[in-house]
Order: structure tokens, then C-alpha cells, then sequence
């Protein structure tokens, strides 16, 4: 590829074509000596395809190797898919980052949860911060979204101006302020705006988002309405459904209970920041017991079926404070992410066997999403009047339709961008001019390995056709000493024809080893090998899978 000289680039690391790990990077200056500004530092969570992962996170190997021109990290909100991988990854960059008060408390509060996590270089800076780092001018613009202080960034450089939105919506009465500065955002684009690089989760929905307001009051008639137990489950960190629920509480005179670790994280911290200002002391699971039902609503984790959970332990029987029965209710007040609708179905049927009932968005205004539908992203574009267009945040259909409502609004350029692409901000001649390397870094229990390594497939393999063990004890002659010692995980104890399947493995590696010339016999090596191939095809005729299978030979 040829030499790049531009003066301005892109590059994402992550946080295009899917929904999460979003990792973005601007650089300044010549290509060999270009400074970077990092923003969000974010992770996604594991599916069915990494057995035994808990997070994923980009690879920033790119980026270490320009560790000392990259000049800061900032981030847009406190959304773990903004800034979850910070905690795992920042030891590799070792840089200032930069988050206002409530993002920074809610990462110290995070960090301080973590065993031997690192004490980052945190700079908190105030709401509408305007800081030079390096050759990059960053000012934070408010938006509103589903999480306090969540910001877009207007990033001015010689080259020209790029804002970076971030998530945002346009929410008229958000139940905690601020407002998308409309106002600002309209000045930037008179001052004149080379790139926006924008949200795209929701381009695919016409219309706008409903307001937050319009689901507190919802919120607030459905807990009037009911007589026994309320349990309503909502992503942690959005405090202001938390605020919501709440005051539909206090109207109603009940109390609240909250439940789950990252819930109780979320609300000390939002106390802390002011942000729940005249609520009541919210009580512990605990009290869950000593209450009336008719004066009780309990705000709980697990609204995306995950295991651990509190909502899933409760709708397992397991929980030991909270229990619910007939005539008890469970508000679903959130959105189920793609790839998490078996485990939320498993929960709500555990939950209806006891007898609740569930309201979810399917049925009551419950939810709202904290992204900008379509008409929302014609009134950014409207007013920032940017030269070239970015979609990001999204999965290749959301992209797509994001980048034709650009085009239709006359956005002269659409770059249809991918992660790694380092992209030259040119007017008129935008295009990609380099590569950077990319993958995913996944936290594998208490280790981060790269998701490319042979591990991850391993236990693929092991989910599908589970592991056998064979030891077997050779005289230096090559003579078997004993039987073979076998031990296998994931497989039938018997075969169709009614034998053990321990019997199948250990007359395949003596007819292995049996049939070996004498002088192979006395290899270990050539043994261990002829018996692991006899081993799976033996299991393969009578199993139909081939095994792991792992052989130790000791000569004695």
C-alpha cells in the first residue's frame, strides 16, 4: 500500500460491524511520527463460540507499539462497552485517561472490585471540558443516553474538525439532565465540521426514540396498579430508571430493595454524584423478607439471563433472601440484546412456574432505547453539516442503512469504514491508506489470551467431543508392563453393541502397540502417537466423533 502522508486519520479498533468493544483512535501528523488520541476503551461479552471466556476486548497491539505518541484516552460514559476494558488493558498503554466524575467514580468503583487491579492515571475533568492533548483539542458536548454524563467529542485538529458523538439520543424531559446540547452542536457545524463518526445502533428504526419520562410514567401506573410484590430488572448503570422506579416507589409507599452487586456499585456511585438526590435510602436484600408484599419493589441485575445474576438465581429457586409467587409481578424494563433471548426465555419461565406475572416491553411501555433512531440522526446531520460521514457502532445492516440516510441527506462523503482501516480525513479524497493489525483479546478467568490462539478452538472441540486420557507403563524393550490406565470426560460409558467405552480404548492401544515393529516399540514418541491416532479412530467407529485424546507413555 502506498505511503501515507495525510495529516488526519481514523482508525477504529473495534465497535464496527458489531455492537460493543468499541476502541476508536485519531491520529495527527506524518505517518511515521504521528501522534494518537485513544477514545473509549471498551469490551463485549462473550457468545457461545468462546466456551469459558468472560469478556472480549480489542487488540491493541497496534497502538502499544505507538504507546509513547499516544498522547490520551478519553471516554464518552461509563457504559462497559465504553470503558470495561480499561481495568484489563490499560497496563499495556499506561497513558492519562480522561472521564468526568460520575465515569470516574464508577471505574474506581469497578477497579476497586477487581483482585490486583492497576491504579490507573484517571484525570477527572467537569461536563462541557474543553482540554489540548498533544495536537488534539477536545471538547465535550452533553447528550443524553441511558447513563448519566454521557458525552460527544468535538476533536479539533489543523487538518479540521471531527465530532465523535458517542451514544446519545434526543430526549426532551431525560428524567436526569442534561439535554443533547442542540445549541452547540448547530455552532459546530457554522464553525464548520470535516467528519462526524456516528452512532448507528438504531438507523435501522424510523421515527424517534420515546422519551425516558414517557417510561417513568408508565413505569410509575403499572407498580399503582398491583397488590403484591414488584420486581423490575433494568441494565445497572441506567440510574435514571433506577431514579424512575424509585419515585414510582415513594408514590406508591413502598420501599425499595435493590439487588446484585453491580446494581448496589451503580447506586452508591450515583448517591456519591448527587444523582439521586431526595430518594430514600435504598434497603438491602435483607429487608427483602420483613416487608409487606403490597409495600415492596426490588430493583434487581439480570435482565439479559445472565446466570450469576440475581434474577436468575431467584428464578431458579436459589436465591437466599428474595423469593416471588402468584401475584407477585416482574418488569422486564429493559431491551434483550441479540444472542441473550434463550436465556432471558429461560428466566421468565422459571419466573411464570412460581407463579408471576411479567410485563416486558412487548406489552407496556417499559423501555426505551438511549440511541438515535432515524429521525434523531437527520437532526444531527442537520446540524452539524459534516463534509464526510462515519457510521460506526453497529452491526453491517445498521452501518448500511445509517450510511444511505447519510448519502440522502447530502453528506458529500460515506466512508463505509471497517475495524483496523486507517482512514486519511481529506475532503474530497477521503479513503483508507493503511492497516492496522486487529483481533480480540479475550479475559479467559483470571488471563487475557489472544481469541486467535489454538485454546479457545480447543475447547471447541472439547464441548463437542469431550477429552480421553491413556497412560501406559513400556519396558526399554517396548514390552507393555501393565494395562493402560484410562480416563475420558464427555463420553458415553457404553457403546451401541453394550461395551464399555473404556474397554474400546484400551484394546485399541494394545492392538496398536501390538502391531508396531519392535524398533518403533521402543520410541515413546512413535507410541504415543500410534496409539492417539488408534484411540480416536476406535472411538470414532463406534461413537461417530473423534475425541482430544492426550497419551503418556513412561519406560520403566
Amino acid at each position: 500500500m502506498a505511503r501515507d502522508t495525510t495529516d488526519l486519520v481514523f482508525c477504529a479498533l473495534g465497535g464496527i460491524g458489531e455492537i460493543g468493544m468499541n476502541m476508536a483512535l485519531y491520529g495527527y501528523g506524518p505517518a511515521n511520527k504521528r501522534q494518537w488520541l485513544m477514545v473509549d476503551c471498551g469490551v463485549s461479552f462473550a457468545d457461545d463460540n468462546l466456551p469459558g471466556v468472560d469478556l472480549v476486548m480489542p487488540d491493541t497491539r497496534f497502538i502499544e507499539a505507538q504507546r509513547k505518541n499516544l498522547v490520551g484516552i478519553v471516554i464518552t460514559h461509563a457504559h462497559e462497552d465504553h470503558f470495561g476494558a480499561l481495568i484489563h488493558l490499560w497496563p499495556k498503554l499506561q497513558v492519562p485517561v480522561y472521564a468526568t466524575k460520575f465515569t470516574a467514580a464508577l471505574l474506581e468503583a469497578k477497579r476497586l472490585h477487581e483482585p490486583d487491579a492497576p491504579k490507573l492515571d484517571l484525570r477527572i475533568i467537569p461536563s462541557q471540558a474543553r482540554l489540548n492533548l498533544g495536537p488534539f483539542d477536545v471538547e465535550l458536548i452533553n447528550v443524553a443516553h441511558s447513563i448519566p454524563e454521557s458525552n460527544a467529542l468535538a476533536i479539533r485538529t489543523p487538518a479540521g474538525m471531527v465530532i465523535h458523538t458517542g451514544d446519545w439520543k434526543i430526549d426532551e424531559t431525560p428524567v436526569i439532565p442534561p439535554l443533547t446540547d442542540a445549541a452547540r452542536l448547530k455552532a459546530l457545524g457554522d464553525e464548520g465540521v470535516l467528519a462526524l463518526v456516528c452512532d448507528s445502533t438504531n438507523a435501522i428504526r424510523e421515527g424517534r426514540s420515546p422519551s425516558e419520562r414517557d417510561v417513568a410514567k408508565s413505569l410509575g401506573e403499572i407498580i399503582a396498579a398491583k397488590k403484591g410484590r414488584v420486581a423490575v430488572t433494568t441494565f445497572a448503570s441506567n440510574v435514571g430508571r433506577i431514579r424512575s422506579i424509585a419515585e414510582a416507589a415513594m408514590a406508591n409507599d413502598r420501599s425499595v430493595v435493590i439487588v446484585g452487586r453491580a446494581m448496589e456499585r451503580v447506586c452508591q456511585v450515583a448517591r456519591e454524584c448527587g444523582l439521586l438526590d431526595g430518594i430514600p435510602d435504598f434497603l438491602s436484600p435483607e429487608s427483602y423478607g420483613f416487608l409487606p408484599r403490597e409495600k415492596v419493589v426490588c430493583v434487581l441485575t439480570g435482565s439479559q439471563g445472565e446466570p450469576r445474576a440475581a434474577l436468575a438465581r431467584i428464578a431458579r429457586g436459589e436465591h437466599p433472601e428474595v423469593t416471588l409467587a402468584k401475584g407477585d409481578t416482574v418488569i422486564f424494563s429493559s431491551r434483550t440484546i441479540p444472542g441473550n433471548e434463550k436465556a432471558v426465555g429461560n428466566i421468565i419461565n422459571g419466573l411464570v412456574k412460581q407463579g408471576a406475572e411479567i410485563v416486558t416491553d412487548r406489552n407496556q411501555l417499559v423501555h426505551v432505547s438511549g440511541h438515535p433512531r432515524r429521525g434523531e440522526l437527520t437532526d444531527m446531520y442537520h446540524w452539524t453539516r459534516p463534509k464526510i460521514a462515519i457510521p460506526v457502532h453497529g452491526e453491517a445492516w445498521h452501518l448500511a442503512e445509517h450510511a444511505e440516510l447519510a448519502r440522502s441527506l447530502g453528506v458529500p462523503e460515506v466512508v463505509a469504514a471497517g475495524d483496523g482501516q486507517i482512514i486519511a480525513l481529506r475532503e474530497g479524497d477521503t479513503r483508507v491508506v493503511d492497516e492496522a493489525p486487529t483481533g480480540r483479546i479475550c479475559l479467559d478467568g483470571d488471563v487475557l489470551i489472544n481469541a486467535s490462539e489454538e485454546t479457545i478452538p480447543q475447547r471447541r472441540r472439547l464441548s463437542w467431543s469431550g477429552a480421553v486420557s491413556v497412560a501406559l507403563a513400556l519396558s526399554e524393550k517396548g514390552e507393555i508392563v501393565n494395562e493402560p490406565d484410562v480416563k475420558f470426560s464427555g463420553l458415553p460409558l457404553r457403546v451401541g453393541d453394550g461395551r464399555l467405552m473404556d474397554d474400546v480404548i484400551a484394546d485399541a492401544a494394545l492392538l496398536v502397540i501390538d502391531s508396531l515393529p519392535k524398533p518403533k516399540r521402543r520410541d515413546p514418541d512413535a507410541v504415543e502417537l500410534a496409539v492417539e491416532r488408534a484411540v480416536r479412530s476406535a472411538v470414532n467407529a463406534v461413537w461417530g466423533k473423534k475425541p482430544v485424546c492426550h497419551v503418556i507413555v513412561l519406560v520403566v
